[in-house]
């Protein structure tokens, strides 16, 4: 029988499947259309200190083979979140949960840790250092080693969850970015998020989205993906996540092998409600496609 489960930061999953912030809500929206406990867990839609009403629209861009989003992290705030959100969540979901947090200064960043690793549901709190469509922050923290280590290093002291710091693509060393953040005391490291893309409508002459440039997400992006992921769990000892256009359980196979522990599953769930429900039912086939028994057993596996 093939055994699907791994092992995240001491947490252990009964699958490696992750839907991605900003794509499932605080999950009770998708626990409508079918259970979410077939999930290995899931990172909740990114969540600030403050309420946030995101940029303005138009926001979404459509692209061949992706899209480009600049929502900007609307989210009702940490307050919210676990006096309103999470409440709801536990009706439908009785595993533990992906916190997903941003911040615009690094004192935003650990207040909101502070407050999420307080909650039973939080298993980990992924740390987004990476939103490529705010203005003042997100961003500009994952683009510097010496920045992301100072916003793991104040998350890590006030926190005792594991922390997984999510970085951007939008670099030129990635590598020296997940080091600086390992070296800080980061539990794992979770890649990529988008990259930064732009529309241009003819008619108009006019960018398609308001903020002009946004984050290019789906299917396009994979390779790229592939190739971070291969590159950070190459170099750190951590555990990784790995995301980017991962739309099938073939995807999520050479996601795992290029080195990641568990995937994150994004733009798919925009297309098809049911993406993360229909990857996780048909790994077995795939596992026996390629003779695989255990997927703990090829994280890393790449030739």
């Amino acid at each position: 029988m093939a055994e699907m489960k791994v092992n995240l930061c001491g947490i252990e999953l009964d699958n490696p499947i992750i839907p991605a912030s900003g794509t499932f809500g605080f999950g009770y929206e998708f626990a409508e259309v079918y259970d979410i406990n077939l999930l290995g867990t899931f990172s909740f839609k990114g969540t600030t200190k403050d309420p946030r009403f995101g940029n303005p629209t138009p926001r979404i861009a459509e692209c061949p083979m992706g899209m480009i989003n600049a929502v900007g992290l609307q989210n009702p705030g940490v307050d919210k979140v676990i006096s309103e959100e999470l409440p709801k969540l536990a009706k439908c979901f009785n595993k533990k949960v992906m916190a997903n947090v941003s911040g615009f200064a690094i004192e935003d960043y650990a207040y909101t840790c502070e407050r999420l690793d307080a909650c039973e549901q939080v298993g980990w709190l992924e740390v987004n250092v990476s939103c490529p469509n705010v203005h003042g922050g997100g961003m500009s923290f994952g683009t510097s080693p010496e920045a992301a280590a100072a916003v793991t290093r104040a998350v890590k002291k006030v926190t005792t969850k594991p922390v997984i710091i999510k970085l951007s693509p939008n670099v030129t060393d990635i590598v020296s970015i997940a080091k600086a953040c390992e070296e800080a005391g980061a539990d794992g490291i979770s890649l990529i998020n988008t990259l930064l893309g732009m529309r241009i409508d003819l008619r108009t002459k006019k960018p398609v989205i308001a903020n002009k440039m946004g984050g290019f997400s789906g299917s396009a992006i994979f390779p790229v993906a592939v190739r971070m992921v291969y590159q950070v769990a190459n170099a750190v000892k951590i555990p990784v996540v790995g995301m980017g256009g991962v739309s099938s359980a073939e995807d999520v196979i050479e996601m795992m092998l290029a080195g990641a522990t568990a995937v994150e599953v994004g733009a798919a769930n925009l297309i098809n409600p049911y993406a993360c429900r229909d990857i996780i039912n048909d790994l077995p086939r795939v596992m026996e496609k390629y003779r695989i028994n255990s997927l703990s057993e090829i994280i890393g596996g790449v030739q």
